[in-house]
């Protein structure tokens, strides 16, 4: 699996104390969607030459990564990291969104997993609110930024590119792509559907945000669902937090109602709707063409409703300010689970695969003499769900070696942490307080061998819905 290069800590000289769950996925309802991503195709051929031309000088392009101008630009094959990107900018046609002050930031961020079978789809919605070290971005058309403490939100003002890296560095994923949409083409995607179905529990009024809607079932335009993504007066926390939720059910009530509408296979609704998609996107180089947004619809097309979850990126509040939010240990496993390819296993999921044992406390000694290994081993294992002790250094050693207490915990801890590691050596029996996980000078390469199907990651308690979820659904 692709992983990006980020920085950590020197740790010499600090010391610090497979399988599936068994859910079958809809083929009828994936095959039923495969077909319409196939009408799509069509209806586009039916368009014609001058309608496909205009459609492909809609799209606009931007850098994904600050090195990118000498690579050849493609769609990334195999599991795929897309950051959804909605950007607050006023650079706007309609005057009904503020003065623009030249600020832009992104008002919702998605990293958007596909799995490299197609069986399923992890959209993790990464909160506004959230708050670390961004790192710097070279200038590509918006200025240059030279990294520093602030809001993840606040990144998309230097371009997506910086945007990119900074959720590269909080999650350690690495992103193939990027889309990015403005308030406009939000409202203008949802009005080209025909508008989409919401259902609410109780009303919401929210001048700030113009929303007006009562409870219950309903059909809503382009205004009324961004308003209903964006407001936070109407709810009760007034947080990013808690608006998450209506985000959810929103992308949800877009997914089903792309899969229901008819502006799919009608060939004059769907250039209205390729038209305002593609007149307010701004995309990577791999995304540019047409022809390669169609490729990952098709892509898309093939995940069956059931299999596209939306969850929230667990959180707690800052240290350094209870109105902003970092990532907890939950969503450290999360993000391992996308970077493995390997199914995200929810606290409220019916059917879990048998978890292993990760009980016992894990010290990571650094003996192979690579500054910050035993940091970025130790960020391996919070996120595989291991509790990290302490890292240490310690004298050079050639070989890599994990000692456990002959405690059946401490045992099938070791076996389990060498396991996802992918360290394919005997556990040793020692005299030491749960497990050591001692980094010999044979380590980077004995983790860069295949390995077998990673073990299930832990259980997480994360805010989710699954596309095809009953909107009136509590």
């Amino acid at each position: 699996m692709r992983s990006p290069a980020s920085p950590h800590s020197d740790d010499q000289n600090d010391v610090t104390s497979g399988s599936e769950p068994a859910s079958r996925p809809r083929r009828r309802r994936g095959r039923v969607i495969g077909w319409i991503s196939v009408a799509v195709v069509a209806a586009l051929v039916a368009v014609g030459a001058i309608a496909y031309g205009q459609l492909q000088g809609n799209v606009t392009t931007a850098p994904i990564r600050s090195d990118d101008g000498e690579s050849e630009p493609e769609l990334a094959t195999g599991d795929l990291n897309i950051l959804l990107l909605g950007s607050d900018s006023r650079a706007l046609e309609s005057e009904g969104f503020g003065e623009d002050d030249g600020t832009e930031r992104s008002d919702a961020m998605v990293v958007a997993h596909i799995s490299s079978d197609n069986t399923r789809i992890d959209a993790v919605q990464l909160p506004r609110d959230t708050v670390g070290d961004l790192p710097a971005c070279d200038d590509n058309g918006r200025g240059s930024y030279g990294g520093g403490w602030g809001m993840l939100n606040s990144a998309l003002q230097y371009g997506p590119a910086c945007s990119v890296a900074a959720v590269e560095q909080l999650t350690g994923l690495a992103i193939d792509h990027f889309v990015q949409m403005d308030f406009e083409g939000f409202i203008g995607m949802v009005d080209a559907m025909g508008g989409i179905d919401v259902c609410l529990p109780e009303p919401l009024r929210d001048g700030h945000a113009r929303l007006d809607l009562p409870a219950g079932p309903q059909s809503i335009n382009g205004d009324q669902a961004l308003a209903l993504a964006r407001t936070r007066h109407a709810l009760a926390q007034e947080s990013d937090i808690a608006r998450l939720g209506h985000q959810q059910m929103v992308l949800s009530a877009i997914v089903q109602k792309a899969t229901k509408s008819a502006v799919l296979v009608r060939p004059d609704r769907l250039y209205a709707f390729l038209d305002a998609v593609t007149s307010s996107m701004t995309v990577d180089p791999g995304l540019g063409a047409l022809t390669d947004l169609a490729g990952l619809a098709a892509r898309v097309a093939n995940v069956p409703l059931s299999s596209v979850t939306f969850l929230t990126m667990p959180t707690t509040e800052a240290p350094e300010d209870p109105n902003r939010v970092v990532p907890t240990a939950d969503a450290d496993v999360i993000f391992r689970a996308l970077i493995d390819d390997v199914p995200i296993v929810l606290t409220t999921d019916e059917v879990q695969p048998e978890a292993p044992v990760r009980t016992a406390p894990v010290q990571i000694l650094n003996g192979a003499g690579v500054s910050g290994l035993a940091s970025r081993v130790s960020d391996d294992a919070t996120g595989y769900g291991y509790t990290v002790a302490g890292i240490a250094n310690a004298d050079p050693v050639d070989l890599t070696t994990i000692t456990a207490a002959d405690t059946p915990d401490a045992q099938q801890t070791a076996q389990a942490l060498a396991a996802e590691l992918g360290i394919q050596v005997v556990v040793q029996v020692g005299d030491v307080d749960g497990v050591q996980l001692l980094l010999g000078a044979d380590y980077e390469a004995l983790t860069s061998q295949p390995r077998a199907t990673p073990v299930p990651p832990r259980p997480v308690d994360a805010v989710n819905r699954s596309a095809d979820t009953d909107l009136c659904a509590a």
